[in-house]
């Protein structure tokens, strides 16, 4: 303000009226930089007298105002502090208006901060132009220290919302580690004081290089961090990087950093620059698997041990459970999700080394039923990790150490499990069941709707059955395994013998209501004398034995709305829906490299199918199969996988199959007698490759195929899913489990510690697994350690493998040993705080301590 804004100023207040009890103002106007010293010599305002307050005439000021001249309107004019508890006119400040024109005392009173921390102000003076000062006041400090106005500047610099210095200083690295390049370090420089800043750096982090840079800085803080988690003898190169003192708030610094939902990509850029200028690789390359198998501070952590466990495999070094605890502890990582497909890969080549390392002695050759048990029980978990393997490798299918795992993968699986399995169980075929299709106490395919549905049918019940065209065995334990996870409905899963050949037509047919199924001369199906080629042929089939019944696509129903599918089946007693994701991918030689894909998407559709018979139709009856499993591999198949087709009358030849009147024996192929399967009124045989061999004929796709008998192929699913409604008898609702903190001592001691946690019960149909983040928080819920996850998805009975041990940092601040601080554990899922467990945090009574 100018002396005549000033006068203007105070001339408009002493013309204000009189309040009640007043009798003539007084206005103290406080000059404590002396600006307006020279202009008071000429000040006049009129009807108002003026009076200059100096140290030495604080008596006769008072005199004058209070005896001499008690009744004349006054601008008293000084350049002390009036608030002194030596200050004569105390009293009389009290009761009158105190004025400042200089720019400092208006912000001062502006932002309510107190006049002793006026120096602090007037050092970034600088600082306070209008849009800045805004920002600073929005903050609403409410307690004002040099240092809150000092954080609050540099804050409001690298515009925060909040003035926070851990939050800044994210801010300025994140920005550029070039102090040149960097704009928030070029506004500290123009409005703030840089020297300030790094003092608030050394002073909380610890970083006391003489030579300052935002460089050596990121790499102090990730170098520090480590050495949590590395041994500090093995960091001898980077040891300069390592912090003195305050280490732990360089810990929960980067975590909270790599925890942060969005900046944790500039975190990774960097991370990844930084482990290059420190040479890490030659650091961990000195080190074993133990020292570092915690380490997440930089990314090679993790290629390092994804290296290892690959060398260790492709050396046959059977340590398997040791690489599963491996990947397990990586998964709750900072760097898992960047190589989350190729931990995923790597953990399905150990499962299936672990199978191998079982069956070492190679699949034995048995009876066919004992060899469809065993494969039922045990020996389809192959084809499942097969699968999965590339379902992750799919994912990342440029990685060289993946394409080095897929080698050895598809020896494992085509050459030794499948060469065992497909040709013992063709074996077996033909010793056993060639004649006559069938097995002891295993349901056929045709017999389906007379065993499993027809009886509710009788009984008035509604059923719907869902038909997955390709679902093999193996997905269908996987989608069971899901539908007892998500839903309250109770689920089983049993094996059927499909239909040879393992073909949609007769599968399908097979399915239907009948009193006979055949093939005619022209391949085509017939069930009790109509065709049963397409749904509309299917839907007049069913019918004719319910009349309240339909046929549909699944996808026409999904594209259904609630009230539209409700007015479909309405009064419909049986529903048959036919769901084809796997077979239509996997069927042509196009698209046949995504039948696993298709695989992933069938899993997840079917149970959004079940839900909306659930939800929307009240359907508590279920049934879900399949018309025919499939074989798939990868690798292309050489010329031994094929075999020339025999000179032979068919009436009907496929990659896996033929059909022929014509009966006699032929190497390589099994000879299939369909009496037992159909009709047979033209007694046609069926003839298949032994294993999982193709004929050679021109046409699809190669790699899938269906229609042959092997496991893959003649396996099929059937779940029996029964919907219970919350409050019926059986009914349990699905909860996650429980994660718990074991220990009892409920006092810190030192910055870092320990806690154990338990995983109370184990991961079974309706206890599903559950993901949980733990941190210390004060009261307002502010975090002041590191955050650590557990993956609560352990399915053992033994309590030891279902325990958990965190290690915790604290930041480096002043504790109230007479407040509680809170151990928090929220679901990340759903961001639920579960439990806050009250601490006392008393840091420095003993040196070291470890729950």
């Amino acid at each position: 303000m100018n002396i005549d804004q000033i006068i203007a100023t105070l001339t408009d207040t002493f013309n204000e009226p009189l309040n009640d009890g007043e009798h003539r103002k007084i206005i103290f106007w406080v000059d404590k930089d002396r600006e307006f010293v020279e202009e008071m010599n000429n000040l006049s305002i009129n009807n108002v007298k003026v009076h200059k307050l100096t140290e030495h005439n604080n008596f006769y000021s008072k005199y004058l105002l209070e005896e001499e001249d008690p009744a004349s309107h006054y601008l008293v004019y000084t350049n002390d502090d009036l608030s002194v508890e030596e200050n004569w006119l105390i009293d009389t400040v009290y009761f009158s208006k105190t004025f400042y024109a200089d720019k400092i005392s208006l912000l001062l009173d502006d932002l309510k901060i107190d006049p002793s921390l006026r120096s602090a102000v007037k050092k970034y003076e600088k600082f306070f132009i209008k849009k800045h000062s805004q920002k600073f006041k929005s903050y609403g400090i409410q307690s004002y220290t040099e240092e809150a106005i000092e954080v609050a500047i540099m804050s409001v610099l690298c515009n925060l919302k909040t003035p926070d210095f851990e939050e800044l200083l994210k801010t300025i690295l994140k920005d550029s580690l070039s102090e040149q390049d960097n704009k928030y370090i070029g506004l500290m420089e123009k409005y703030f004081d840089i020297h300030v800043f790094w003092r608030y750096v050394s002073n909380i982090y610890g970083y006391d290089r003489e030579d300052k840079s935002l460089k050596t800085l990121f790499m102090h803080l990730t170098v520090t961090t480590l050495s949590h988690t590395v041994e500090e003898t093995s960091l001898s190169n980077v040891k300069s990087f390592i912090a003195a003192r305050n280490k732990s708030n360089a810990l929960v610094f980067i975590d909270h950093w790599m925890h942060h939902k969005t900046d944790y990509g500039i975190y990774n850029e960097l991370a990844e620059m930084i482990e290059q200028e420190i040479n890490l690789t030659d650091i961990v390359h000195q080190l074993s698997i133990e020292a570092f198998k915690d380490a997440d501070t930089f990314p090679y952590f993790d290629k390092a041990i994804i290296i290892y466990i690959a060398n260790g495999l492709e050396a046959a070094h059977e340590d398997y459970d040791d690489y599963i605890k491996l990947i397990n502890l990586r998964r709750v990582k900072h760097f898992y999700e960047k190589y989350r497909f190729i931990y995923e890969s790597l953990f399905y080549t150990v499962k299936m080394y672990e199978f191998y390392k079982k069956h070492s002695s190679g699949i034995p050759k048995v009876s066919a039923i004992d060899m469809w048990k065993s494969y039922v029980n045990e020996y389809h978990v192959m084809d499942t990790y097969y699968r999965k393997f590339y379902v992750a490798f799919d994912n990342e299918p440029n990685s060289e150490i993946l394409k080095k795992l897929k080698a050895m993968v598809e020896n494992l699986y085509t050459n030794w499990y499948m060469g065992d399995l497909s040709s013992h169980w063709s074996q077996s075929v033909e010793s056993d069941i060639k004649d006559k299709w069938t097995l002891p106490g295993i349901t056929n395919q045709q017999d389906f709707y007379r065993r499993y549905v027809a009886s509710k049918v009788h009984k008035g019940e509604r059923i719907f059955v869902i038909i997955s065209d390709a679902l093999r065995y193996e997905v269908g334990v996987e989608l069971a395994e899901k539908l007892n996870a998500e839903t309250m409905g109770a689920c089983e899963i049993e094996p059927i013998l499909s239909v040879v050949p393992s073909v949609t037509k007769l599968g399908m047919a097979s399915l239907l209501p009948h009193r006979k199924i055949d093939i005619d001369e022209n391949a085509r199906v017939l069930v009790d004398g109509k065709s049963s080629s397409g749904i509309e042929n299917r839907k007049d089939i069913i019918e004719s034995t319910v009349s309240d019944s339909v046929a549909v696509h699944a996808q026409e129903m999904l594209a259904m709305n609630k009230a539209g599918r409700r007015e479909y089946f309405k009064g419909k007693k049986l529903i048959y829906i036919y769901h084809d994701t796997i077979d239509a991918m996997g069927d042509k030689a196009s698209t046949e490299i995504y039948t696993f894909s298709a695989v992933e998407r069938a899993i997840d559709e079917i149970p959004t199918i079940v839900k909306i018979i659930r939800d929307d139709l009240s359907g508590t009856n279920i049934l879900i199969t399949a018309d025919h499993g499939f074989v798939y591999q990868r690798e292309a198949l050489v010329e031994s996988d094929k075999i020339e087709k025999e000179d032979i009358h068919t009436i009907e030849v496929k990659r896996r199959y033929m059909l022929s009147k014509q009966k006699r024996e032929m190497d390589g192929i099994l000879t299939i007698n369909m009496d037992s399967i159909i009709k047979n009124e033209h007694q046609l045989t069926a003839y298949v490759p032994k294993a999982t061999i193709r004929f050679k004929i021109q046409g699809s796709g190669v790699n899938f195929v269906h229609g042959g008998a092997s496991l893959q192929e003649v396996v099929v699913p059937l779940i029996q899913f029964k919907n219970v409604r919350r409050g019926q008898a059986n009914s349990r609702e699905i909860v996650k489990v429980d994660i718990k903190l074991t220990n009892t001592i409920r006092k810190i001691t030192n910055s870092l510690f320990h806690l154990s946690f338990f995983q109370t019960e184990k991961v079974e149909e309706k206890l599903v697994p559950r993901r949980v983040m733990i941190y210390m928080a004060d009261d307002d819920g502010s975090v002041i350690s590191n955050e650590e996850t557990i993956i609560g998805d352990r399915t053992s009975n033994n309590p030891e493998e279902r325990t958990f041990k965190l290690r915790f940092a604290l930041k480096t601040i002043t504790y109230d040993k007479n407040k509680h601080y809170y151990l928090t554990m929220k679901d990340v899922e759903t961001g639920v705080i579960l439990e806050k467990i009250p601490f006392n945090i008393n840091l420095g009574i003993v040196s070291e301590f470890d729950f």
